[in-house]
């Protein structure tokens, strides 16, 4: 009944599965207005046109954000996985859910996740964040959240009695007669999807302040952008990777990387849960394979890649230095360097302790400060 529940829930809010190309059909203006607090030269991010963002549903969907009473138990939200002065990630390893579950993947931050051309680490059918929402809110394997057949009418209706959600969601769904979890779904959407960091010390540089960045940020973003290190192939653009969708784009890509973490069994293999795109498509070549993540607020964000395994930014460097990691001892040993689905740019670069240092300045410039305490993505409960 478990999975009954959820993938009925799943087919009537999410939608099918995608390619690895996505057409991107919705390209109009959002009906009502609303900040998006972008630079200049940031196009706009693609809306669904079911689900149009409004401030109303913005503000809604930051209380339910951070309300406990989102969940089987009571007794975590959204923001326990995604802190915000953690650019929305959480400083763990691997989060735990609701039931005492262990997530297999490491919590990404949401920064920016309007953006993003696919939602989760490894899962090419995931292109909007509504279909992501659900995962966490009704999903069994793990659980996180811990909704479902069984608890849902009463954590609707526990939502649905506050006074304060009555003028919420009479604000953001003023014709609507009768509210269900679809709305709650879209207006967490909304809220994750105006969440837009572009204040850092390198966006100030961009804008021409010629001292936001030191000058071993400077040397480090020339080493970044430079095909010694080739760290711009997979993180590119202004978000710093290379999975990204606007309405400027008519095709977009939906890219997955091998990153040569893991070879345990000599033929390329990953540790099982975690085989990146592999786990949905069943396709080899797509073994370890996955989205590369967006490296603004890195800095703020560790530990690193799908599974936490990383924990600091210099032992990245370090890693992609070497083309990949060996690893010579526990249960997952194996050299990655020689992986054959490993991506052709990790092919490992000299790189000196000066550089590792300005590579690592040059990161550290990517850190909205600003995000990490502006009240309006704050906690409206404290």
């Amino acid at each position: 009944m478990k999975f009954i529940f959820v993938c009925f829930v799943l087919m009537a809010l999410s939608g099918c599965y995608g390619d690895s190309q996505t057409k991107v059909n919705d390209t109009s203006e959002s009906t009502t207005e609303f900040n998006w607090n972008l630079p200049p030269q940031m196009a706009l991010p693609v809306e669904p046109a079911d689900n149009p963002v409004t401030e109303a549903k913005f503000q809604l969907g930051r209380h339910l954000f951070y309300d406990n009473r989102l969940s089987g138990g009571g007794a975590i939200s959204c923001a326990s996985c995604h802190e915000q002065k953690k650019a929305f990630a959480d400083g763990k390893i691997r989060p735990t859910g609701g039931a005492g579950d262990l997530h297999p993947r490491n919590s990404q931050s949401l920064a920016n996740a309007a953006w993003f051309a696919t939602v989760t680490w490894g899962n090419p059918s995931l292109t909007t964040i509504e279909q992501q929402i659900m995962l966490p809110l009704f999903g069994t394997d793990p659980i996180e959240h811990g909704i479902n057949e069984t608890n849902h009418p009463a954590i609707l209706q526990s939502i649905l009695r506050d006074p304060r959600y009555t003028a919420l969601f009479a604000e953001a769904y003023p014709t609507l007669q009768q509210i269900d979890w679809k709305q709650l779904v879209d207006s967490l959407a909304t809220f994750v999807r105006g969440i837009t960091s572009f204040r850092s010390a390198y966006d100030s540089h961009l804008a021409g302040d010629k001292s936001a960045l030191s000058d071993s940020a400077k040397r480090g973003l020339q080493l970044f952008n430079s095909e010694r290190l080739e760290c711009f192939h997979c993180h590119d653009g202004h978000l710093f990777t290379d999975s990204v969708r606007d309405r400027s784009m008519r095709v977009v890509e939906t890219p997955f990387h091998n990153t040569g973490l893991y070879n345990i069994d000599g033929l390329g293999g990953y540790p099982e849960p975690n085989t990146g795109a592999h786990e949905v498509t069943g396709r080899i070549v797509e073994m370890g394979a996955f989205r590369a993540a967006s490296l603004r607020n890195v800095a703020v964000t560790a530990p690193y890649m799908h599974d936490g395994s990383i924990a600091t930014l210099e032992e990245v460097i370090r890693t992609y230095a070497a083309g990949g990691r060996n690893i010579t001892e526990g249960e997952h040993i194996g050299d990655g360097r020689r992986n054959p689905y490993k991506d052709s740019f990790i092919a490992g670069f000299d790189i000196t302790e000066d550089e590792i240092n300005d590579v690592i300045a040059f990161l550290n410039s990517l850190t909205d400060e600003k995000l990490l305490n502006d009240a309006r993505y704050g906690n409206p409960f404290e």
